[in-house]
């Protein structure tokens, strides 16, 4: 009869532990969980007790969080295999998707655990461990990095009476008014100007400021839509569709560079 296979479970959240214990058992009945805890320092003694074959853990758990317990497992050969448990978008962990750790994204749904699962058994027929020092400079360099920011894509504004959906990307520039925002976009050959009741400094957070440069104290243009830059000896304007809009010496630095 062969020996059992072995997993722990680490997450401060009891529902989660339950829950993934519960689809553990459907997707992998012969899996044996033999040992559950609510923070990294219990799950290292865990570790250490029963010596699991496997350990789901979750990266953010209060004091020794998930990176700590891996990073203190300091005998790769001996090490069980571990499955990152996180909340992070799908994008922050693809980097390291590709090595022999798996992770789960939360919520974890059956037919991912089943996959993961599955690789797991093939690493461990083939007794295929893994590099750690390597997968935890990368996985430490991905968690390091900002959130990805979720900019503007389309904006709501109005034309007479009529509200429109206006894609980011077809504005070619945009101008401050009195108590309102001029989009001037581009429709096929034409131009369209839409009005927008919001502040200039409120939109610029909502934009992607790679994409949008504020040029001068009230208009902020598409960068990709600029066709040349002009320049005199004291100014400097760019222009977008036979249009030309002046730049503050303030920004005209971001040009020369």
């Amino acid at each position: 009869m062969s020996q059992a296979i072995t997993a722990i479970i680490a997450d401060d959240e009891p529902l989660l532990r339950f829950h993934l214990k519960q689809m553990l058992a459907e997707v992998w009945p012969q899996l044996e969980i033999s040992g559950m805890a609510e923070n990294g320092a219990q799950a290292l003694t865990l570790i250490a007790e029963l010596q699991p074959d496997v350990v789901f853990l979750d990266i953010r758990m209060p004091g020794c969080d998930g990176l700590a317990v891996a990073s203190k497992l300091c005998q790769p050969s001996l090490a069980p295999l571990l499955v990152f448990v996180t909340a992070f978008d799908e994008h922050a962990v693809n980097a390291f998707e590709k090595n022999a750790v798996d992770y789960l994204l939360k919520p974890v749904t059956e037919q991912r655990l089943a996959h993961c699962c599955e690789r797991l058994q093939n690493r461990l027929r083939n007794n295929n461990n893994l590099d750690y020092q390597q997968l935890l400079s990368q996985l430490s360099s991905q968690l390091q990095q900002p959130p990805a920011a979720n900019y503007r894509k389309w904006l709501k504004a109005s034309k007479g009476d009529d509200i429109h959906l206006i894609a980011t990307e077809q504005i070619l520039y945009i101008r401050a008014e009195d108590k309102y925002l001029s989009l001037v976009v581009k429709e096929g050959e034409q131009q369209q100007t839409y009005l927008l009741r919001q502040s200039l400094r409120q939109l610029l957070t909502e934009l992607d400021p790679e994409q949008f440069w504020q040029i001068h104290r009230a208009i902020v243009v598409n960068v990709a839509r600029i066709g040349k830059v002009r320049r005199t000896f004291s100014s400097m304007e760019v222009i977008i569709a036979d249009t030309a809009l002046p730049v503050s010496r303030a920004m005209q630095a971001k040009f020369k560079n």
